[in-house]
């Protein structure tokens, strides 16, 4: 594996580790939208990362649903703490792989910036309300969050990122839309899906760790809901087998705890996949830059073993946690807050705060204005406007 590393211009050690030929280096980042100096003590992605972390929208993550609403257990995951525990998945896969893992990180922080209140459920709902007018999708509104919707900085709206860190929030993207902001930016991050090209293999890794962070922390909310049996969960074999060697190596282990080291176990065997998966298709396809990372197929990726025993236990948690009737009921009266105040803002724009009720691309303006609430907000909201409480 081809190692090298450079010092940031201007910082004698950085103290970042030695980057791969195929990593993406900070010193030779695509740039931002709107030019600026180099941070004296900080590299390109260093920066990204601190000014996700101190964007509203991250803080806003606290109080927005993964799986479980946020009002229902304190213990739940969020998506802040969904994005925390795939950025430390994604930092401990990338240093094995020498690559970046400060661009890793802001990637991971900042993947569900654009997601709705009431997880996939909310985003459902918007998109429908915004189907004559262009749709919702929330890892573009991830992108418009940190390009337009961040209000921080007084030379440009949005938080000025790189376009690496761009391009690894961008996860996916239809024509339609790629189309778009290929006018908007040419060159820029939509292109790669009209020409059938790969990210940076940074972001490629997100993609994998945000799998791998949820399948684990679901089947942990689950159990802790009552609304997934452990007998269930141990049906799938990546669960079963891990089970089985937790009780072999501590047989005297009851309770929690034993699900706790069986879904540590299950973590690590999936994360030396991964490495062991990407190290051979590097090694295959020998890309000495990040330009020529994109040229190839995926890289990044599980084994086909491990894909389909991965593939095996979605299914179980598909069809046991996330199609759960109560589960189920408790998303759709969500999706129906949702749809009452976007038809209420629509009518009455003045409900909204005065930059949302002020823009003349009203019904964007409104989706903005939603997909930006949390849970809790969205619910206060709803009763304000209707003086109804759907949602105890």
């Amino acid at each position: 594996m081809a190692i090298y590393s450079a010092p940031l211009p201007g910082v004698p050690d950085s103290g970042q580790h030695s980057h791969a030929a195929w990593a993406a280096l900070p010193w030779q980042s695509r740039g931002r939208r709107h030019p600026e100096a180099d941070a004296p003590t900080r590299g390109s992605f260093q920066r990204d990362r601190d000014r996700i972390v101190h964007s509203s929208a991250f803080r806003r993550l606290v109080y927005k649903t993964q799986v479980f609403l946020n009002h229902e257990g304190d213990l739940y995951r969020t998506r802040l703490t969904h994005s925390l525990e795939v950025a430390q998945l994604g930092c401990s896969v990338a240093r094995a792989l020498g690559l970046d893992e400060d661009l890793v990180e802001a990637i991971a922080l900042a993947h569900d910036l654009g997601h709705t209140p009431f997880g996939h459920a909310g985003q459902d709902a918007l998109n429908g309300c915004m189907q004559e007018h262009g749709g919702f999708e929330h890892n573009l509104q991830s992108l418009r969050v940190v390009d337009v919707l961040e209000q921080r900085y007084p030379a440009f709206d949005g938080l000025n990122l790189c376009f690496e860190t761009r391009e690894g929030i961008l996860k996916h993207c239809s024509a339609r839309n790629a189309h778009w902001l290929e006018q908007q930016e040419p060159g820029g991050v939509g292109r790669r899906f009209l020409l059938g090209q790969q990210p940076s293999l940074e972001a490629q890794l997100c993609n994998i760790a945000d799998e791998i962070a949820y399948n684990a922390h679901d089947i942990d909310d689950g159990l802790r809901s009552g609304l997934l049996q452990w007998e269930q969960v141990l049906s799938v074999p990546l669960v079963a087998r891990h089970h089985a060697g937790t009780l072999r190596d501590w047989p005297q282990l009851t309770g929690r705890r034993v699900i706790y080291e069986t879904i540590r176990r299950m973590l690590s065997e999936q994360v030396y996949d991964v490495i062991a998966a990407t190290r051979a298709a590097l090694e295959q396809q020998q890309p000495q830059s990040v330009d020529e990372v994109r040229q190839c197929p995926p890289l990044v990726s599980f084994s086909a073993a491990m894909r389909a025993e991965s593939l095996q236990l979605k299914q179980l948690l598909l069809k046991a946690l996330y199609r759960h009737p109560q589960v189920m009921q408790t998303m759709e009266l969500a999706q129906q807050v949702v749809r009452d105040l976007f038809a209420i803002y629509l009518q009455q724009p003045q409900q909204m705060k005065p930059d949302f009720a002020t823009r003349a691309d009203t019904e964007r303006a409104v989706a903005d204005y939603i997909a930006g609430m949390t849970d809790r907000f969205a619910l206060r909201e709803h009763v304000r406007l209707t003086g109804r409480q759907v949602l105890m």
